[in-house]
């Protein structure tokens, strides 16, 4: 009996151990470059696209494949490869448009040398994972991008992942059904208190929300005790302004957070 309920404890424990196995995600870095001129001129305007990308390993088994299509499908349109194809065809596919759209553009302004800024173009991803709430893994790319001589833009994309199964979380995941009606005063409180703007039209006069009321973006960083919800350039505030960040304790919507969703 006693040897019997010894070797059960074994397989529990092995079971156990298997189970933490499958959860651990690990990641390598990824990279794709490629640049090209414009023209044979002797200083020519230059496309550069450099990519920096997390990558889960083999070893995070069938959870990581899925992480792995779910960010090459969502930073570069491209789902069915691995994230290092992936990211190299987009490199090569982003360089190619740009000589096949700007060179005929280029030739009629190649002898106005003020307009040449204009065809410099660069994109730019790089990427990092953190811990994020319970069984949660958060990836974060940033983007930098310029075209057509505007000022380069930024972006940062969030995706959180479970890391047992490797499904990507969005609101609809962490809060009840219903939660927006809860959940914007909570932003737009939480948006007064950071910029010190303490009404509407306070906001509105530095350039904020105009035009639009508060919203709950799918762009949030999960962590163990709050949930960051991130709102990149010009999305509720001037460019000028950069990304806004608010952050909300669990403790304070813990009326809307799902039963399923573990902090």
């Amino acid at each position: 009996m006693c040897m019997r309920l010894f070797y059960s404890c074994i397989f529990i424990l092995l079971l156990c151990a298997c189970g933490q196995e499958k959860e651990m995600i690990t990641f390598e870095t990824v990279t794709a470059d490629k640049t090209v001129a414009l023209s044979n001129d002797s200083i020519p305007p230059m496309c550069s696209v450099t990519i920096r990308l997390e990558q889960a390993t083999a070893e995070s088994g069938r959870a990581g494949e899925i992480i792995n299509a779910t960010v090459a499908n969502r930073l570069l349109n491209r789902g069915d490869d691995g994230i290092q194809q992936a990211a190299e065809a987009f490199a090569t596919d982003y360089t190619n448009n740009y000589i096949k759209t700007l060179l005929p553009l280029y030739n009629q302004d190649r002898k106005d040398p003020s307009k040449h800024a204009w065809y410099h173009y660069h994109y730019i991803i790089n990427s990092h994972t953190q811990t994020g709430s319970k069984g949660t893994v958060v990836y974060l790319a940033d983007i930098n991008s310029r075209e057509e001589g505007n000022h380069a833009v930024n972006q940062q994309v969030v995706m959180n992942f479970e890391t047992a199964t490797g499904r990507l979380l969005t609101t609809k995941d962490i809060f009840v059904d219903g939660f927006e009606v809860v959940l914007k005063p909570i932003l737009l409180k939480a948006l007064q208190e950071k910029t010190g703007l303490g009404s509407i039209k306070a906001l509105h006069d530095k350039g904020y929300l105009n035009g639009m009321d508060i919203y709950v973006p799918e762009n949030f960083i999960l962590s163990s005790d709050a949930i960051t919800f991130v709102y990149n350039p010009d999305e509720i505030a001037p460019y000028s302004v950069g990304s806004t960040e608010l952050t909300i304790a669990y403790a304070a919507i813990d009326k809307i957070l799902s039963s399923s969703f573990e902090q």
